[in-house]
């Protein structure tokens, strides 16, 4: 399949097979410099010291007191540091490079239009990947070989593209047909970043080798269905990574000192979130912004919903620790809502 089909279809291809998204919204940015990962390091929530080249991480990016200022994922390619946001948070990540990398041997590169990524959704990514780099060239198409941001290697010679290790934000520079390209693990499949230039030859390849272009609905749904918030929907400035369930994956306890780290360790410790990122079921769909009332008073706000074909009429929500696992809280015209622990189960 190479068209956008129904929703159904679509989630069926993403939860299936293989789907594609095209997520080249996203910002993206590089850096680069003896000092860069020094200069991360005391600026995120994560361990950059620790990368290697072809690991990665996910970090939160924090105000003093804590709160999130955007989420982002970086790449140690060996020559740079690949960091990637959804959109609403890249001005923010943009002026905390700017304003406080003077005095560090760091340089910022902007990759947002420069560089296209396409999400492979589904089971089947990796017979995907393999077929699309077992695909014989087209003869008489020119070599494309982005600059070293996107590949991460000054060699323009062809190399055999092979899928990253399983572990989440493990990446390999490889071709695709005669196209350099980054392959990034995700939680759902591969991640194919390219030169934007290159975006549509890298898709042809893709859908020649089985994958079936999908819709942001069917991507969404199983984003919620896993339990991942996104920021600027479901997570914003007023979220501590601890409420959004986000410590095991964004958060060291044991680098450094990074802007917000007294707010987030002393959460971790000594205290109890007075909210968590939960869940909800229900026998009808809840539009996000709906207000959620336990005994009598709001303990959260929906930000996220769909309608699962497998789970049906599901939602994400910041909620209250007065709603705690297996509440039923009034959502409005949803009618009642069971309030349930992540990721979503049959």
């Amino acid at each position: 399949m190479s068209a956008i089909g129904s929703f159904e279809t679509d989630y069926e291809t993403a939860t299936e097979r293989c789907g594609l998204l095209d997520s080249s919204e996203r910002g993206k940015l590089a850096l680069t410099g003896s000092g860069a990962k020094e200069f991360l390091q005391g600026q995120v929530s994560n361990d950059v010291l620790a990368l290697t080249p072809g690991m990665g991480c996910y970090a939160a990016l924090l105000t003093p007191k804590g709160k999130m200022l955007g989420d982002l994922r970086i790449l140690d390619t060996g020559e740079e540091l690949l960091l990637d946001t959804e959109r609403a948070a890249l001005q923010e990540l943009f002026d905390m490079i700017r304003r406080f990398s003077i005095g560090h041997d760091v340089e910022l590169h902007k990759r947002t239009l420069e560089c296209a990524l396409l999400s492979l959704i589904g089971p089947a990514a990796d017979d995907v990947v393999a077929a699309a780099a077992s695909a014989p060239s087209v003869v008489g198409a020119p070599s494309v070989t982005p600059t070293p941001s996107v590949v991460g290697a000054h060699s323009v010679t062809p190399t055999p593209s092979v899928a990253p290790t399983d572990t989440e934000h493990a990446h390999v520079a490889g071709h695709l047909g005669r196209t350099s390209v980054r392959l990034i693990r995700t939680d759902t499949g591969i991640d194919v970043l390219c030169a934007s230039d290159a975006v549509e030859a890298v898709r042809g390849v893709l859908l020649d080798a089985g994958a079936g272009e999908v819709g942001e609905l069917a991507a969404e749904c199983v984003r919620i269905e896993r339990g991942r918030p996104r920021y600027g929907i479901d997570l914003d400035d007023s979220v501590i990574p601890q409420e959004a369930g986000l410590n095991e994956r964004a958060v060291s306890f044991s680098k450094g000192c990074y802007v917000g780290q007294e707010t987030v360790a002393r959460l971790f410790y000594r205290g109890k979130p007075n909210r968590h990122l939960r869940g909800l079921r229900s026998s009808e769909p809840i539009p996000p912004g709906t207000s959620l009332v336990h005994a009598g008073r709001e303990v959260g706000r929906v930000t996220s919903s769909a309608t699962s074909p497998r789970l049906g009429p599901i939602a994400l929500a910041l909620v209250r620790r007065e709603a705690p696992i297996g509440a039923v809280v009034d959502a409005g015209a949803g009618g009642e809502a069971e309030v349930v622990a992540l990721p979503f189960s049959d």
